[in-house]
């Protein structure tokens, strides 16, 4: 698997994004969705990833700047049929080098705080993420988990 990259202009990261949005919409309510759409995540203060398996999109994530030394983890998904096989890993060990090597020292997440969510939060805390208060311009939501880590 390489990670790479991603200026999203490519139809397969586009369907896959839009797959995500449709998944996030249908578990969460319309006020707590926090995930974004393609043309949201082609903002400057974002940067994107995807990871393949030789052609093949497997997962993606991204960051996004709040200030000089705090960024926010975006978009942290995996194809379904490869849920659970190292891929979230792989991605998460990249995204925190990246995310240093760029002079953050702290990274910070939403996430579900639902049932279907578990597993993602059992990632995040494994790579030693935190439960916290909202940050940035979230608000205090019953089906929002908070999580954060210093770099």
């Amino acid at each position: 698997m390489k990670i790479v990259a991603d200026d999203l202009s490519g139809p397969e990261i586009a369907r896959f994004l839009a797959e995500h949005v449709e998944q996030m919409r249908s578990l969460t309510p319309l006020e707590s969705k926090h995930a974004l759409d393609l043309d949201s995540l082609r903002k400057p203060e974002i940067t994107f990833w995807s990871a393949l398996d030789g052609d093949r999109l497997v997962g993606c994530g991204a960051i996004k700047k709040l200030d000089a030394s705090h960024a926010e983890l975006k978009s942290m998904r995996t194809r379904p049929t490869r849920q659970r096989c190292g891929i979230g890993s792989r991605l998460l060990e990249h995204i925190l080098s990246e995310a240093k090597g760029m002079g953050f020292s702290r990274l910070s997440l939403e996430t579900g705080s639902a049932e279907f969510f578990l597993p993602a939060r059992r990632l995040y805390e494994k790579f030693g993420f935190q439960v916290c208060e909202p940050f940035a311009n979230y608000q205090p939501d019953p089906n929002s988990t908070f999580m954060t880590k210093i770099l």
